[in-house]
């Protein structure tokens, strides 16, 4: 199987949540990210994946919707947020958001990144407070995006990403291998090419390298997942349930 992330937004809105695991061993956060794919698929999630970072703590879950409004959004954010719950021992929900995608190169013409599972992937994003307007930041990035890509050896795809509630963008990278995504971050400094552009903004740069560890669709997991009613009913009958809420941390993206 394999997960697309189309160059504009004109049919999907891109979901994205951020965790940072509470465990050594993240097998068990992984397969409830899995089971929880599976569910969202009931509320119109069209496609999913696992990003796991290589060298950092984090663990990126990624949806494909397809276009609703800002109600809609807000109301399918609850019930994921709801489902998410499960997981609250095992990880601490850093971000979540949605994006828009609004540009994108590739080097085998197609109009959208594709990924699969053991691809490695990168994402930079930019985080910015200050004076300016947020869509001279976006197609900054674009122009950057665009004097860039072509330069970049090893890279199949990449999409630029701009948050519809935060002022953020993002660029996500799909990669022939690890080792040439290692020579480009060894040979460039992002944060030095962003900042001459936004000198009037307060800005945090991130960069992370991902590899993907599900697509939805790979070798669907077996167990049950237990939605939080489903959990207060079995606590009714003598049952034990995890306690605790997501914790969450200042927004990364």
């Amino acid at each position: 199987m394999a997960c697309f992330v189309p160059f504009n937004n004109r049919n999907l809105d891109i979901s994205i949540f951020v965790f940072r695991p509470t465990v050594v061993h993240v097998d068990e956060l992984l397969a409830g990210l899995k089971q929880f794919s599976l569910c969202t698929e009931t509320l119109g999630c069209v496609q999913s994946s696992i990003l796991q970072s290589i060298h950092g703590n984090m663990i990126i879950w990624f949806g494909a919707w397809l276009k609703r409004s800002s109600e809609n959004k807000d109301s399918l954010t609850a019930s994921l947020l709801s489902m998410l719950s499960n997981l609250s021992t095992k990880a601490t929900l850093v971000d979540h958001t949605f994006f828009d995608a609004y540009a994108g190169e590739s080097r085998d013409g197609s109009c959208a990144a594709k990924f699969c599972t053991g691809d490695t992937v990168s994402m930079s994003a930019a985080a910015f407070n200050g004076a300016g307007d947020v869509s001279d930041v976006s197609y900054a990035c674009l122009a950057l995006f665009k004097s860039s890509f072509h330069k970049m050896e090893g890279v199949r795809s990449g999409v630029c990403l701009k948050s519809q509630t935060n002022p953020s963008i993002a660029s996500f990278y799909v990669w022939k291998s690890l080792q040439y995504c290692y020579s480009w971050i060894l040979s460039s400094d992002q944060r030095k090419a962003l900042l001459p552009y936004f000198e009037s903004y307060s800005i945090d740069v991130k960069y992370d390298i991902f590899r993907v560890v599900y697509v939805g669709g790979d070798n669907e997991p077996k167990f049950q997942f237990f939605y939080p009613h489903q959990i207060l009913e079995q606590t009714a009958g003598g049952e034990s349930k995890d306690e605790g809420k997501l914790r969450h941390s200042a927004s990364i993206i």
